[in-house]
């Protein structure tokens, strides 16, 4: 090289600047890699052929007598409180489904297409306790709920709420009038509720249309909140899960019809059995929110895994848990509907065996190509529990998958030529101008790994990454503002839960 070109690079390396702070987006992602596949094309059809059979010869046991009325009303067969559903309803149940559903927020750059391919990912939900490393392991309250709602609005790879910390001080005849308005007033992401009655559901829908302002055709376009309809497996739909996919899909509302059966304990043992009674059941569910509403929002879901043989518990991120995640993925696939997936963790703490089990079945839930996963980030214990530290040692997990989700570019000025030719053989890369310029946004920023050698680490204070996550939410807690339509949205709900307080609230459906 001559010494005239070594001053022409040496320059370059001088006068070179970074690129602004990186500013990744998060906000709307699909899947990178295309779906895994655990079974062959005619062994998914057996299964679904098969479920099929569980439906039509060996029923559903359905509590609700207004269900019971639809279904026979449809052709299907029902005895006392067990309903034979026939293959051509369930394939009529099939055509009207729609496959792609646009999920609504009070602020247009939160919505969402959910369909195939697009990659959604929700906090923990339905825990009734949290837990911190400062104030340790107690019931949610109405605080730790509007804590944990802040916690998701500030993360972009949140893309739906959850009900990660219900508020047990909050008596429950009243607590959906503080869970809907925390959720509207904390946030302007797409809302999830439960479905615990008809009065509940009903208010609950009432206060969105009213705190966003929303007409009664502006309600019907599109799906302003989502519920999980959880079966009873095995072969069994109770009198909530029912009333709640009649109620949301007569109002336009999204139903995730999600069976979750335990190989081994609600479920046979194997996988291919297990993934049969999951698939029959949901077909069940997505069958009854067809017969309420033709084209109603309804999603496949998905909640499969094993149990500890030893002692009954649940187990998570196995890989049963993968396998039937794939299978389940299938399964969807092979029906033409989004579908939804889940994390898990039986840890009772946010430590190795929390990080790896969650880890592994979001790994799943990616292969498997899951619309949404659920349950992504801060789930403990099997679900009774909201982790604080885990919340935010999770979101690491998920924004590095969103990373994946993010196309490298093979122009020539990234392909480096130059650089390459600028380096002598044994050199380095770090201060010639094709790295100035992009060192501050070509990589991933962590939130909570710490990349720092041993001494620096042990200078800071040697903080493991638990214990750094706790400054972390602490600070968002802190630093948290509202979203623009947050004040508006309680401003307008204040009067309406007054009055229906004040009436006695709405019990939920036994």
């Amino acid at each position: 090289m001559t010494e005239n070109k070594r001053n022409e690079r040496r320059r370059k390396r001088s006068s070179a600047k970074p690129s602004n702070t990186r500013t990744p987006d998060y906000r709307q992602l699909k899947h990178p890699f295309e779906p895994q596949r655990i079974f062959s094309a005619d062994e998914i059809n057996n299964l679904h052929q098969t479920a099929l059979r569980v439906l039509e010869e060996l029923g559903i046991k359905v509590l609700l007598p207004e269900a019971r009325k639809m279904f026979a009303a449809a052709g299907a067969l029902v005895c006392d409180d067990m309903v034979f559903i026939g293959r051509d309803i369930v394939a009529a149940a099939l055509q009207t489904a729609p496959p792609k559903i646009r999920l609504r927020a009070a602020n247009p750059i939160r919505e969402q297409d959910y369909e195939e391919g697009a990659m959604l990912f929700s906090p923990g939900s339905g825990c009734p306790n949290v837990t911190d490393f400062e104030g340790g392991r107690r019931p949610g309250s109405l605080k730790d709920h509007e804590d944990t709602i802040k916690l998701a609005q500030s993360f972009d790879v949140i893309h739906q709420l959850g009900q990660s910390a219900e508020p047990q001080d909050v008596p429950i005849q009243f607590r959906h009038y503080d869970m809907v308005r925390a959720a509207l007033e904390f946030s302007d992401k797409p809302l999830h509720l439960f479905a615990r009655g008809r009065g509940q559901a009903t208010e609950s829908f009432e206060m969105i249309q009213l705190a966003l302002n929303l007409s009664d055709d502006e309600f019907a376009d599109g799906a302003w909140a989502t519920t999980i309809i959880n079966t009873n497996s095995p072969r069994i739909l109770d009198n909530p899960m029912a009333q709640g996919i009649i109620d949301f899909a007569r109002a336009g509302q999204m139903v995730v019809i999600t069976p979750f059966c335990l190989a081994g304990a609600m479920a046979p043992i194997t996988i291919a059995g297990a993934l049969t009674l999951q698939h029959a059941e949901s077909l069940m569910g997505i069958t009854l929110a067809q017969l309420s509403k033709a084209g109603a929002p309804v999603s496949y879901g998905g909640f499969n895994s094993n149990v500890d043989m030893k002692s009954g518990a649940p187990a998570f991120g196995t890989p049963e848990h993968v396998k039937m995640q794939i299978g389940g993925g299938q399964l969807a696939r092979h029906i033409g509907l989004p579908w939804r997936s889940a994390t898990g963790t039986a840890s009772n703490t946010s430590d190795m065996q929390a990080a790896t089990e969650t880890s592994m079945a979001l790994w799943g839930a990616m292969m498997a190509n899951a619309t949404l996963t659920l349950h992504a980030a801060g789930w403990l214990e099997g679900g009774l529990t909201f982790g604080y530290e885990k919340f935010i040692n999770d979101i690491e997990a998920l924004q590095t998958v969103a990373e994946l989700a993010v196309r490298p570019t093979v122009a020539d000025a990234e392909i480096g030529f130059d650089a390459i030719a600028e380096v002598e053989p044994g050199g380095h890369f770090f201060s010639i101008s094709h790295t100035m310029e992009r060192y501050s946004t070509e990589f991933y920023q962590p939130v909570i790994a710490d990349l720092r050698n041993i001494g620096a680490w042990t200078e800071a204070g040697g903080l493991t990454s638990a214990e750094r996550a706790t400054g972390i939410w602490k600070r968002i807690l802190a630093e948290f503002e509202k979203p623009s339509t947050g004040d508006a949205a309680a401003e307008r709900l204040k009067p309406y839960i007054e009055k229906k307080t004040k009436a006695g609230g709405a019990a939920p459906v036994e």
